[in-house]
């Protein structure tokens, strides 16, 4: 009888298990695509060479996914790439974390290879985190399942978490000096017969006076506002100095203005009204943001364009003219006020018949296009492949096929008397870097849309290793648009990337040397914002004359070393932190090919940190970035 009724005092303790579908999955960030419960990425059931799952997690490289165990005992699943990618090839490898500790790796894996089993035991383990990575070479194809996956707990049921946070943004660009500073591009392109606009970017206490030695015939600056305008006749290079005053000071600073076949000599920089409006752009926002470009600030360091993306177009007159719809009552009137302010205009259409957003688009009406882009006085087109792929000969090999919309645009192009930047916009198909500017690009996208998440950015800005080779003055490589300040394409709202995580993009983009396109709405810039976009040491390395992509010269897990080599011989260079945790990054004279002491510049703060003996490092902050310039 006594034992009987110790057995009712004491029941026995059962654990339970809860599938990893079941928790709010939604956490997980990813670098492409959303993840999916019970489904791949793609939507599809789950399937691992051959194999069906009916439940677990659809992701895609990179992705992490934060759990709080709450004293689970035991992680299981069964991990794989999916089969939807068809015959195309991903490879990924799977982590399973916990407090810092890698507890499970599957080691590389591709699509088509078995799927693995996972069994981990998680006692005392505080934080677990489920990783995907890319396996070293990109993330295309990289549909990873988390199939099966399931907790096995006693109590309280193991719950998701957001990502590490990295607090709020500390300011590290200095306030610009009250004495003039000329700042922005020192090099320009125009070709023979075609208008120039060049606004020399200045800060300082305003009035600013400007002037100008040897400017050629043909050219005019007003010492007002700063702007060389008129054409120039004849081809050549032509090395003026231009010179700003105020009251406290001058300053002088030698600009070459090269009149050839090649414009775009350095990377543009402007605003494009997609991410922050998408569908909702109009005539008034456009204007509000060439506005806010002259009253941030922005204008005095370099930033010129004033973009329209999807959503302007119309119907075609009787003529087949494109005409704007009824947001945009006056295109003509529109340019010229963006002209106003010394600013330049870009407009958006696709190859095929409809643009992204279904208005009408270029197809078969290439020359009228480009007359009534050049007769409203645009300066950037962004063309976007969307409907082609209706109507795109495919009775022609991939590359031709791939380059003909815009060998048709181009063409049109090169007959209108005025330079209109070619942004090719078809998202990286047939390695467009490689061919990009045989047909006339001025700058091509190389991946698909980003988004204001740290896996989008930093997958796609990280996998441009490689394509180095194939930038240069007059063509770029485009990894989208910038997404910091207040977003949300039609729902605005503060971007989803931490101050570090912004510091990083702001890095990587300028060492890419790739087109800085804001994407916010610049009305409603914090401080914040505009230190990250007004650092003109930082935006220098953008904008340097000597027109290099920066290349990765070391990646080590997630801290990698990307190097930049600049028009004055020092190098510009990138010590980054992928990882979740602060680590410490460095780099050898070695590994720049420099001799003698380091002498060492901290871009972002604008000081001298001093000489070291033959290497540099620091401690990084997670997703974080130092942006130094290194002499020998």
């Amino acid at each position: 009888m006594l034992g009987l009724l110790v057995a009712l005092a004491s029941p026995r303790v059962f654990a339970d298990t809860i599938r990893l579908d079941e928790l709010d999955v939604r956490k997980t960030s990813q670098d492409w695509g959303d993840p999916r419960k019970n489904q791949s990425v793609e939507r599809h059931p789950l399937t691992i060479a051959g194999r069906h799952f009916e439940h677990g997690l659809g992701t895609h490289a990179e992705s992490s996914l934060y759990i709080r165990p709450n004293g689970a005992e035991k992680f299981t699943a069964i991990v794989g790439l999916d089969d939807e990618v068809g015959s195309s090839v991903g490879s990924v490898e799977f982590s399973v974390i916990g407090d810092d500790k890698v507890l499970w790796t599957s080691g590389v894996m591709k699509t088509g290879q078995a799927a693995k089993e996972v069994s981990v035991s998680l006692t005392g383990v505080k934080t677990l985190l489920l990783q995907v990575g890319d396996a070293d070479d990109g993330v295309s194809y990289d549909h990873a399942d988390w199939a099966d996956a399931q907790f096995t707990f006693t109590g309280t049921a193991p719950v998701t978490l957001d990502g590490p946070s990295s607090g709020p943004g500390v300011v590290l660009t200095p306030k610009p000096s009250a004495k003039p500073q000329i700042n922005g591009a020192q090099i320009v392109g125009v070709r023979p017969g075609h208008p120039l606009l060049y606004k020399i970017a200045a800060t300082g206490e305003e009035p600013i006076t400007y002037s100008a030695s040897h400017l050629p015939k043909g050219l005019q600056l007003d010492p007002a506002t700063g702007r060389i305008t008129g054409k120039l006749d004849k081809a050549g290079t032509y090395k003026v100095e231009v010179h700003a005053q105020n009251k406290l000071g001058s300053a002088k600073r030698n600009l070459q203005i090269d009149c050839g076949d090649t414009i775009t000599l350095t990377p543009p920089m402007g605003w494009n009204s997609w991410n922050c409006f998408a569908g909702a752009v109009d005539d008034g926002k456009v204007r509000a943001a060439a506005d806010a470009m002259v009253s941030s600030g922005l204008i005095n360091h370099g930033w010129t364009y004033i973009n329209i993306d999807d959503c302007w177009e119309g119907k075609r007159d009787a003529e087949g003219r494109i005409q704007p719809n009824e947001k945009f009552p006056d295109m003509k009137a529109l340019a010229d006020y963006v002209h106003s302010k010394g600013l330049k205009i870009g407009i958006y259409s696709s190859p095929g018949p409809k643009t992204c957003a279904g208005f009408e688009a270029s197809w078969q009406h290439e020359d009228l296009d480009a007359q009534q882009y050049a007769a409203w006085g645009f300066d950037y087109l962004k063309y976007d492949w969307c409907s082609y792929d209706g109507v795109q000969d495919r009775s022609l090999p991939d590359l031709p096929r791939f380059k003909k919309p815009y060998e048709v645009m181009e063409a049109a192009l090169g007959k209108v008397d005025r330079d209109i930047v070619f942004s090719l916009c078809q998202y990286g198909m047939g390695d467009v870097w490689k061919w990009g500017a045989e047909v006339g690009g001025n700058c091509w996208r190389t991946t698909g849309d980003i988004n204001d998440k740290w896996s989008s950015m930093a997958g796609i800005g990280f996998n441009q290793a490689g394509h180095e080779k194939f930038a240069g003055p007059g063509h770029w490589n485009d990894p989208d648009m910038l997404v910091v300040g207040r977003l949300g394409w039609g729902q605005l709202r503060p971007t989803h990337l931490s101050p570090d995580e912004q510091y990083t993009h702001i890095s990587l983009w300028s060492l890419l040397a790739a087109p800085l396109l804001i994407g916010c709405d610049m009305s409603q810039m914090d401080e914040f914002t505009v230190s990250l976009l007004s650092n003109d040491e930082v935006l220098a390395v953008s904008q340097d004359p000597l027109g290099k992509q920066a290349a990765r010269i070391a990646k080590n897990g997630g801290l990698e070393v990307w190097v930049k080599d600049m028009a004055d011989g020092s190098k510009a260079v990138g010590l980054f932190n992928r990882g979740d945790k602060p680590a410490t990054v460095s780099v050898t004279a070695a590994e720049l090919g420099l001799k003698g002491k380091l002498r060492v510049r901290d871009l972002w703060r604008q000081k001298d940190l001093g000489k070291f003996p033959d290497s540099f490092g620091s401690e990084i902050p997670r997703h974080g970035v130092i942006l130094v310039q290194i002499k020998g």
